[in-house]
């Protein structure tokens, strides 16, 4: 996408006009957010109908009522992730600008994983309405409607693909026969790679606070990435180490030396060693690859700090983001104490991340 025109939002004397009644209504849903004191009465339960009556005292309600027994993690997942979507859809529908364009962005980095979810379910020959029952309700757009036509790759670039928001991403770095013959997860990192650094213009371009705590976080999800798309490189013969330097987004903390030295990494030990000189990440790397708690735990701490700190600053759009992902943590925490519920593994479930 890259230009961006139109109005910046207001500053410390102007922001509310526009944008402070919607930022109170987030904060208001912010306060609902499960508690420590939560969490601990969630892991004193001793089956998912006892989750169920204690949800009732927080803000979640009876979310579940009305959902037979016995109860599902799985309906436990997609009730709250319809809370959040519906949270979502309340701010969305009452922004104007630059706000609804911000919240907009949000929602892209789902339509990646829903368009990648699309392209593999096509390449497979699954049902079309199979797949749309699993895609993410936050990255829906409005050409899924003429899903139907898909039969095939081409029909799913021509007639849907290149009428969603991503369109400028997928004609700028995907072609027809990229999406038949290119390495799904490629397919998804090089949509990811473009929608990352177009967020992190507009975040820039809107400036203020906005781009003060965004860009931190855009930053840190930058390089993430990096580090993950490496990791998970090591092995693979269809990706050449020019091919996945590629694949790192343009910004963070590690571009463009770390990212330049990650492309050159033959295994885990390079990369931690590349990391040592990251004070940011030196330490839990080293805790999240071989001790109990995985790497990607240390990245969703890290997370979760990073969108914690949003809400001690006012006058931006970065609490709009961060709500959502610590929504999102919330989530996995409870679908993980449900789950050691389910099967029987307490001793593990004190393993969650904490929010607040």
């Amino acid at each position: 996408m890259g230009l961006f025109g139109g109005r910046k939002h207001g500053s410390l004397f102007t922001f509310n006009k526009d944008d402070g009644y919607l930022e109170a209504i987030l904060r208001g849903f912010k306060k609902g957010i499960l508690s420590r004191a939560d969490y601990n009465n969630l892991c004193q339960c001793d089956n998912l109908e006892d989750m169920k009556m204690h949800f009732i005292s927080t803000d979640y309600g009876d979310f579940l009522a009305g959902e037979p027994s016995p109860i599902h993690t799985t309906t436990i997942a997609e009730k709250a992730t319809g809370k959040l979507v519906n949270e979502f859809n309340h701010i969305r529908n009452q922004a104007v600008e630059p706000l609804s364009t911000f919240m907009d962005f949000i929602s892209y980095g789902y339509m990646i994983d829903n368009v990648v979810l699309l392209i593999t379910g096509t390449l497979h020959e699954r049902d079309i309405s199979e797949l749309v029952d699993k895609c993410h309700p936050l990255g829906l757009f409005k050409s899924m409607a003429t899903l139907s036509v898909v039969h095939n790759v081409a029909d799913l670039y021509n007639n849907v693909l290149i009428d969603t928001p991503l369109a400028p991403y997928i004609q700028g770095c995907l072609s027809e026969e990229d999406l038949d013959e290119m390495n799904i997860e490629i397919i998804r990192n090089t949509l990811y790679k473009a929608y990352l650094e177009d967020f992190y213009n507009y975040c820039k371009y809107l400036g203020g606070q906005t781009e003060l705590i965004m860009s931190d976080i855009l930053k840190f999800e930058a390089d993430r990435r990096s580090i993950n798309i490496t990791i998970n490189s090591f092995g693979a013969t269809e990706l050449s180490k020019d091919d996945r330097e590629k694949l790192y987004p343009s910004l963070g903390l590690l571009y463009p030396e770390g990212t330049s030295k990650l492309g050159k990494a033959e295994d885990v030990d390079q990369v931690r060693g590349i990391l040592e000189v990251y004070s940011t990440y030196r330490n839990f790397f080293s805790d999240g690859v071989n001790n109990e708690k995985s790497l990607e735990d240390s990245f969703f701490e890290h997370e979760v700090h990073l969108n914690r700190m949003a809400f001690e600053d006012q006058y931006g759009y970065g609490v709009f983001y961060a709500y959502i992902k610590l929504r999102e943590q919330e989530i996995r925490n409870i679908v993980w104490i449900a789950e050691c519920i389910s099967q029987n593994m307490k001793q593990k479930m004190n393993q969650y991340i904490p929010i607040f």
